[in-house]
């Protein structure tokens, strides 16, 4: 896979699982930010800004640790007992936005089709369950299908509200202003939101960066898919509010408004959001069942099973209720643990650098040792096994990436004396004495 088509990838599949029957559908915004009137169109706009910074840490950390749970990042960047409390903090969220997004693919079932709630809902459970039962790569694929149907569809009824808007503020700031809201002003539903978001997805994207090997392929991912969350956002929050007087009522406006566009339209739409549903449920109980295997497939499986099963019986509580009162104490709670990482982010930056030289100083080795076996000796040898201690990874999972990026390499270049040079022009590297002393 070239490193342009695996950022894209990743960007996808990060956008999948963060933009789910939340965001798609149009209800979080709606409560969270238009309920402001005016001000929450800039209040969506720092949210977008806030995910393009955050999208680039989250998998860059998840990279440079090999994450394969939100535990083992949160093991190396702090302290034993606030790892607890997080990990404790996001069993439960997990679980709980996945049974919120189960009832929103009832809910979005319902009014599209007219499919009864529990069968939507069920409907969803079971595809969660079998398609738990591929392996990651299928996996990481699958969630990244919609990403880009979603953003032309964005930008499609953003097009279409822009030619139909009367561009009269202040009746639609008014009109937005009598919705309720679940926070006391706009830069507290901001903070609290994006907390949420970070809530939702940190959990899967750390676990989407631990599969890459670059670093900064890690990075470039996080802000690709930073930015299309950013504009999924924007265009979400532009179109309804255009909108605001016709949609304010509906369980699902973003589907409302669409349906407003092109019956046949909101059709496709309807199948699109659940989707992204799909992708963000999938995305919580596989990290939960993944934390709790601890690298077990055949537990996760079960685990699976029974989260899903679980989250099945607790979504029963309605969408839109369940929104405004579980999601701000979520958000609160997310807080601690947006705070922890930025803070790790800034005290990481030398060990983030250092961990990305010592890959590409192994990466230089193995291939060594493939091709120009003549040349690699004792001391080579020697280097790289003190190379794997030195990595912040785990040893069996970064060699494991680093043959699959051999193999990736081998497809493209074909010609061993291609894929020296490659790695000489394009993978510069340090000595080893240096990552010491880092």
């Amino acid at each position: 896979m070239s490193n342009r088509k695996e950022i894209f990838k990743i960007a996808f599949a990060y956008v999948g699982v963060i933009v789910g029957a939340g965001l798609s559908s149009g209800q979080d915004i709606l409560q969270y930010f238009l309920s402001f009137g005016t001000p929450g169109l800039i209040g969506a706009a720092v949210l977008g800004v806030l995910n393009i910074i955050f999208g680039k840490i989250i998998l860059s950390l998840g990279s440079c640790f090999g994450a394969q749970s939100h535990q083992e990042v949160f093991s190396h960047i702090t302290s034993p007992w606030i790892t607890r409390i997080i990990d404790a903090i996001l069993i439960a969220a997990n679980f709980i936005i996945g049974f919120v997004m189960i009832a929103g693919a009832g809910s979005n079932l319902q009014q599209q089709f007219h499919i009864p709630t529990w069968m939507g809902a069920l409907i969803c459970c079971a595809l969660i369950i079998l398609v738990s039962f591929l392996d990651f790569e299928k996996i990481t694929g699958i969630l990244g299908i919609f990403t880009p149907i979603v953003i032309v569809m964005i930008a499609l009824i953003s097009c279409v509200s822009l030619m139909h808007f009367d561009f009269d503020f202040s009746t639609l700031s008014a009109t937005a202003s009598t919705l309720a809201s679940p926070m006391p002003n706009i830069f507290l539903s901001v903070i609290n939101y994006f907390s949420l978001c970070m809530l939702t997805g940190v959990s899967m994207a750390f676990v989407l960066g631990g599969s890459i090997l670059r670093i900064d392929t890690a990075k470039k991912a996080g802000l690709l898919g930073g930015s299309m969350i950013g504009l999924v956002i924007m265009g979400a929050a532009f179109s309804m509010f255009a909108n605001i007087i016709s949609i304010k009522e509906a369980e699902m406006p973003m589907l409302s408004l669409v349906a407003k566009i092109s019956p046949v339209l909101s059709g496709f739409y309807a199948l699109v959001i659940f989707a992204l549903i799909f992708n963000t449920a999938f995305s919580l109980f596989y990290a939960d069942a993944s934390r709790f295997a601890k690298g077990n497939t055949r537990k996760a499986r079960i685990w699976m099973i029974i989260l899903v099963a679980s989250g099945y019986a607790a979504s029963f509580g309605g969408f839109k209720d369940l929104i405004s009162n579980l999601y701000p104490i979520l958000g609160w709670l997310g807080m601690i643990m947006v705070l922890i990482i930025a803070g790790a982010w800034l005290l990481n930056q030398k060990r983030v650098v250092q961990e990305k030289y010592i890959r590409r100083s192994m990466v230089h080795l193995f291939a060594k040792k493939k091709y120009m076996p003549e040349y690699y000796t004792a001391v080579d040898q020697k280097k790289l096994e003190k190379l794997k201690k030195l990595s912040a990874s785990p040893s069996e999972k970064l060699v494991s990436n680093i043959k699959d990026y051999g193999r990736q390499l081998e497809e493209q270049l074909k010609h061993p004396k291609a894929i020296m040079n490659y790695l000489k022009s394009e993978l510069p590297v340090q000595e080893t004495s240096s990552f010491e002393s880092a």
